[in-house]
């Protein structure tokens, strides 16, 4: 099933490519479907993707091409009560295991002492093959402290976007609203405990209130 939103930029793609032969932009889509940020774009292609209605051409930037479409009898709705909102779609062919999708790119974090995390636009083509379902960005690692956790400067860490985490993950912690670090996550007592994966570093310990959770590691792409 897709929301309506899904429906309706798979819908407006594939106008668009009927009449012109060339999908439309990022801004065209934003525009079309009143999303306030191209972000909102990324997101719901993003899960087209994933189920089967969409490829993103190899080599080509922004090229998109319509797989599939909603069955037949489907049409566009306007805004209905909830349990109506939904559009329910043929099953979704599997993705092919050489797809790249693209996904944010937000800055670097640290892996050693917190620094401040940059907010970024741009973008990080990934193999499909490391994400799976949600919502994803990806920050350049600095620093050494996760090395024992294969984690080393240079780095991109996908991160699937979460606010919650167990105890033993690999997440990233803003603290304080103002810095981002990407360390092992564990409560300890009344406190947020946050672990690097090298000896030369020392624990982190924070209160609760002073920590909140902004993803958790799903992948990693390294260049040689």
């Amino acid at each position: 099933m897709l929301t309506k939103k899904q429906h309706e930029l798979i819908c407006f793609i594939s106008d668009r490519l009927n009449e012109t032969g060339v999908s439309p932009s990022f801004e065209e889509m934003k525009e079309a479907l009143d999303l306030k940020s191209k972000s909102g774009v990324h997101r719901l292609i993003s899960a087209l993707e994933e189920r089967g209605f969409l490829r993103r051409l190899a080599n080509r930037a922004r090229a998109l091409e319509v797989i599939k479409m909603p069955e037949r009898g489907e049409t566009k709705k306007p805004a209905a009560p909830a349990k109506d909102n939904v559009v329910t779609l043929a099953r979704p062919a599997a993705r092919p295991a050489n797809d790249v999708i693209e996904i944010p790119l937000h800055g670097r974090i640290a892996a050693g002492v917190p620094i401040e995390a940059l907010e970024g636009s741009t973008m990080l083509p990934v193999p499909a093959a490391l994400l799976g379902s949600g919502e994803h960005y990806a920050l350049e690692v600095a620093g050494d402290s996760m090395v024992e956790a294969g984690i080393f400067d240079g780095d991109y860490a996908l991160i699937r976007r979460q606010e919650t985490a167990r105890d033993g993950e690999i997440v990233v912690a803003l603290i304080e609203d103002a810095e981002a670090t990407l360390k092992y996550f564990r409560n300890e007592g009344s406190m947020v405990r946050l672990d690097p994966a090298n000896r030369a570093y020392d624990p982190q310990r924070y209160r609760p209130d002073q920590v909140r959770v902004q993803g958790k590691l799903a992948g990693l792409l390294r260049r040689y």
